[in-house]
């Protein structure tokens, strides 16, 4: 059988009661197969001898003989010290937080094998964080051997999880290979039930790096097994074609770029005729269109949506966010409309009083073009001839989202657009099944937007260069990683900040405040204010992250920077630099950043 069919319940492995088993759910863990792919996060060696004067040099392992026991602290507060002797006459206590049970299992004179992290503090020589067990007759440091280390969930200890997962192993580790022999003879892969084994029982580190690296192929090999099929089915069959548009472009298409004040970049054209070229072959368009923040993606999008309206068909635009689904929707009335394409908006938010024409004009075919979330997509909606689907941003959805788009028109064509940048390499094994266009220009007379660090504590001169940008109508975003302030994080919050900012910072000038639980028709209105030039800056969340254009912005101020990830950060730095004058981006990051921030800040 293999691996991922072993459905047998959890409650069959010893040790596994009902509170086990809830605790073992939090960690997504429900079945035979979850148990026994559940990867260690590190390894312990406890095969390597380590006295209690080397504790300098990694975790201490080793024989030992209870001496004493000792108490500190009063009522519910009361911890207990086990003061331990080893070989070599060095003395040392081990700190017992919650673990008074201790006292009764190692009385003095015991012997045992102690593993854990020793330092000097208080004057003693001791740890808090360490794990003991009674030495039975003919049993050295070495009895333990490489130790699996997992993620955890309260109330699970690590004994505790270790002691299931072995027994996962002895009951189900004998499963078939889903590997091909030829296969894993040549990439020098493990025998699945050897590496389900070695996994959680590894004789040395190396072999559960082994391991890891056959369950990972097997992973990636299922993963091109899916791409590789779902190819396989968009060319089932061929798909009629009414035009050539690679030989003949639409006049409507045409006619839009006639009317622009502006011409196309070369990349913009040729991504262009790489999708006409697409939606005049013989199978289904399934194309992936990188580009970096405003370099004109959308454009291209509404230019072969035009060439499927010209032909009878209508075409769908869907934005992870209302927000930015609007702005495509106003973007596309001001160019699209008056060439005679007749265009809809569609959300959640949208009321059954308008709903229903709307749905109506869509499925008799009197809307060419709509625009909206994953409304578009809903079980009640229906196309008359839906035959281009353009995802935006398309990171932001998942795969049955994108899958249901397919399913509401005759294998329409796809056009997945996105501008978090994904070397192409990765594009080819993630996105096997789609052909990827990338434009790497970005439109005449923008500049590179000049990105600077800042520490915490600097933020007034970040703000007095900010100031001046607004006292030259520009405008200026603030973004914090909080809608409002927490107890457990020390971190600044929108709203408290927008508060700062409006009555201390710059009382001079008007700003807005925008966060996710704000209702549609609030975010819109504050949008709409900044765009018009009616508030000087806005205070965000992450909720500015994508699509919001307003060419007048050129200062972003991203506070508490390492909080964010690397595509947050380059879609939110994406937010100025839309216009011609010169934009920059602030990462203000705290004192106390670990290395993976700093990282992170310096990307």
């Amino acid at each position: 059988m293999f691996v991922r069919e072993l459905n047998d319940a959890l409650s069959s492995v010893k040790g596994a009661g009902p509170a086990v088993l809830a605790r073992l759910a939090r960690l997504g863990l429900y079945c035979a197969s979850d148990l026994l792919l559940f990867a260690p996060r590190a390894y312990e060696d406890r095969s390597q001898k380590r006295l209690l004067g080397s504790f300098a040099q990694g975790p201490v392992n080793c024989t030992a003989t209870v001496v004493a026991h000792d108490w500190f602290g009063f009522g519910r507060m009361r911890t207990l010290k086990l003061w331990i002797e080893d070989e070599e006459g060095t003395r040392a206590a081990l700190v017992c937080f919650n673990r008074a049970f201790l006292e009764k299992q190692f009385p003095p004179e015991s012997r045992v094998i102690v593993f854990g992290s020793f330092e000097y503090k208080y004057n003693d020589l001791q740890s808090a964080n360490f794990d003991i067990d009674a030495l039975t007759d003919g049993q050295d440091y070495r009895g333990s051997g490489i130790l699996p280390v997992y993620p955890l969930t309260e109330g699970l200890a690590q004994g505790t999880m270790r002691k299931l997962a072995a027994r996962a192993v002895s009951l189900w580790s004998a499963v078939d290979d889903e590997i091909p022999t030829s296969i894993r003879a040549a990439r020098g892969l493990l025998s699945m039930s050897a590496a389900l084994r070695f996994l959680h029982q590894p004789a040395q580190e190396q072999d559960a790096q082994h391991a890891r690296k056959t369950l990972a192929y097997g992973e990636l090999f299922y993963l091109q097994i899916m791409i590789a099929r779902r190819a396989l089915e968009r060319r089932r069959e061929p798909v009629a074609r009414t035009q050539n548009l690679a030989a003949q472009p639409g006049r409507l298409a045409n006619a839009l770029i006639e009317r622009l004040n502006f011409s196309l970049s070369a990349d913009q054209l040729a991504v262009l005729a790489e999708i006409r070229a697409d939606m005049s072959g013989d199978y289904p368009m399934a194309r992936l269109l990188q580009g970096d923040v405003g370099s004109g993606k959308t454009l291209v999008a509404f230019l072969a949506a035009l060439d499927v309206i010209e032909q009878g068909g209508q075409a769908a635009i869907m934005a992870p966010t209302e927000l930015l689904a609007r702005q495509h929707a106003e973007t596309a009335a001001s160019l699209l409309e008056p060439l005679g394409v007749r265009l809809a908006f569609l959300s959640g938010n949208v009321a059954d009083a308008a709903r229903k024409p709307l749905l109506s004009a869509l499925g008799s075919g009197d809307i060419d073009l709509v625009i909206g979330t994953h409304a578009l997509f809903s079980a009640d909606v229906c196309y008359k001839n839906l035959r281009f689907v353009v995802v935006d941003e398309q990171h932001r959805f998942g795969v049955l989202q994108r899958l249901a788009m397919g399913s509401k028109g005759e294998r329409p064509d796809v056009l997945m657009m996105s501008a978090t940048p994904i070397p192409r390499s990765l594009a080819l094994t993630v996105y096997g099944d789609l052909s990827v266009s990338t434009i790497k220009t970005m439109p005449k007379g923008r500049k590179a937007i000049i990105t600077h660090l800042a520490k915490q504590g600097n933020e007034s001169r970040v703000y007095e260069f900010v100031r001046k940008r607004m006292a030259n109508k520009e405008r200026v975003y603030f973004v914090y990683p909080l809608v409002e302030r927490s107890d457990r994080l020390e971190l600044k919050d929108a709203e408290a900040m927008f508060h700062k900012l409006a009555t201390e910072v710059f009382p001079e000038y008007k700003g807005g405040l925008i966060h996710a639980r704000l209702s549609e028709q609030e975010k819109r209105d504050t949008m709409a204010a900044f765009k018009k030039g009616d508030l000087s800056f806005v205070v965000a969340t992450s909720v500015v992250e994508v699509g919001v254009d307003v060419p007048e912005a050129t200062c972003m101020v991203i506070e508490h920077a390492e909080r964010f990830g690397l595509a947050a950060l380059h879609q939110l730095r994406g937010r100025v630099g839309r216009g011609q004058l010169q934009s920059y981006c602030f990462l203000v990051w705290s004192e106390n950043l670990g290395d993976e921030g700093k990282k992170r800040v310096m990307a």
